[in-house]
């Protein structure tokens, strides 16, 4: 594996079985007959698909449906809008008097163990050598931050978000004999990292570390460790809180992954994490104050209205975690296509298909584009009833080879 992917690999791989275990669908192949022919008959699915811009199949368009997380497709939309694809996170840096090494996050939702050695090695680049203790300052983030359709298991898909966060909140270990190691070269074992694994059966465990005190510690264990390997001694002493007025700054760290890197991760491996991070932060009005989900939703929302100016619609989280989401099969179109400058940071089906799926119990959804003769065309499709997994790729592929799409669909509306 090569740095800086694996952790990305590892959570994705485990967050797309976790999410084909939940999904309350037959794991199997849709069996025989045609899968767009059967899905245009299912009572509960949505799908529009236009070509040269005009619909060929429009079923149910303006219903409201679920989307699961082929939202995060319009976070990315907005992200890009906002930040623009060269954009790169920040963390900073200060030392105290005391000599404790302060560190503020700004929800930086990429701080993986190899940006880390990065960090690392910039400060002592920069004359730091020994520091007392680890200052942590997530305060970016509401303490108390609830997310719309997070539950508490210990899946990676259901990690914490916070301000400063390492590896995406989770930990990946093994448990052997009840002797606990990392399961990454590149990720020491840490105290925190430690007790998860102990709480764990034997075998290779990526969980999430469940609450925001224990990730934030997590992350200046990490961080310390980190120091430690690069040469600057490091003081036990781990604390929380906001960054001491009147000290000096001593690095701000842009991570080494710009907006594009961040998005493909998001919805190559439909990292929810990422995506909540994101959501929050364009909320995100200089003012200093923490942000939370309400905040994070009347901006997306007045972003939303200003951009589509949509009737009938709901948005509560960003990475498509909420039941209580709704979009139509003819809002995602348009949300697609607007994409359609960044088709390439959408996922790859095959030849003939980007696009993004989503995915809860009960709900299985597809959006992105098909290629016909020659030319990529949007499709959206909402599925909400259990159904199986495979089904919505079967139907996308049908999209990309049936030659005459206007039979299933006289007039383009059935």
């Amino acid at each position: 594996m090569q740095p800086g992917i694996s952790p990305s690999l590892f959570l994705g791989a485990l967050l797309t079985l976790g999410l084909i275990l939940t999904a309350g669908s037959t794991p199997a192949s849709a069996g025989s007959g045609d899968a767009l022919s059967r899905t245009l008959k299912l009572p509960k699915a949505s799908l529009l698909v236009t070509e040269h811009g005009r619909p060929v199949i429009s079923r149910h368009p303006d219903r409201a449906m679920v989307p699961a997380s082929t939202l995060k497709i319009l976070t990315a939309l907005a992200t890009i809008e906002r930040w623009g694809l060269d954009h790169r996170f920040h963390t900073d840096f200060y030392l105290g008097n005391d000599d404790r090494l302060w560190v503020k996050g700004y929800g930086d939702p990429y701080l993986v163990s190899e940006e880390l050695d990065l960090i690392a090695d910039a400060l002592k680049a920069r004359g730091v050598r020994k520091v007392a203790g680890i200052g942590t300052d997530d305060s970016y983030f509401d303490p108390n931050l609830a997310i719309s359709g997070r539950s508490s298991s210990d899946n990676p898909y259901d990690a914490p978000v916070t301000g400063l966060a390492a590896n995406f909140n989770t930990v990946n270990v093994i448990n052997k004999g009840g002797k606990v190691r990392s399961a990454e070269a590149q990720t020491p074992l840490t105290p925190m990292a430690r007790r998860f694994g102990q709480g764990l059966g034997a075998g290779t465990h990526r969980v999430n570390l469940e609450q925001r005190e224990k990730a934030v510690r997590y992350f200046g264990e990490l961080l310390s460790a980190k120091l430690e390997q690069a040469g600057v001694r490091v003081g036990s002493n781990l604390r929380n809180g906001p960054v001491p007025t009147r000290i000096k700054k001593v690095y701000r760290h842009q991570n080494s992954r710009d907006l594009r890197s961040v998005i493909t991760a998001m919805l190559e491996y439909s990292n929810n994490f990422i995506a909540n991070a994101l959501f929050l932060k364009l909320a995100d009005r200089g003012d200093g104050r923490a942000l939370n989900m309400s905040k994070a939703q009347r901006a997306f929302a007045r972003w939303v209205d200003q951009t589509f100016e949509w009737r009938d619609y709901r948005i509560e989280d960003g990475a498509g975690l909420s039941r209580g989401n709704r979009l139509s099969a003819r809002q995602l179109l348009e949300v697609v296509n607007a994409f359609a400058p960044y088709r390439t940071l959408l996922p790859k089906q095959n030849a003939q298909v980007r696009a993004k799926t989503g995915t809860l119990r009960g709900v299985s959804t597809y959006a992105g584009f098909v290629k016909r003769n020659g030319r990529w065309e949007p499709f959206s499709l909402l599925i909400n009833q259990p159904v199986p997994y495979n089904l919505r790729r079967q139907v996308a592929s049908s999209l990309a080879n049936t030659p005459d799409l206007t039979r299933l669909c006289p007039g383009g509306s059935c």
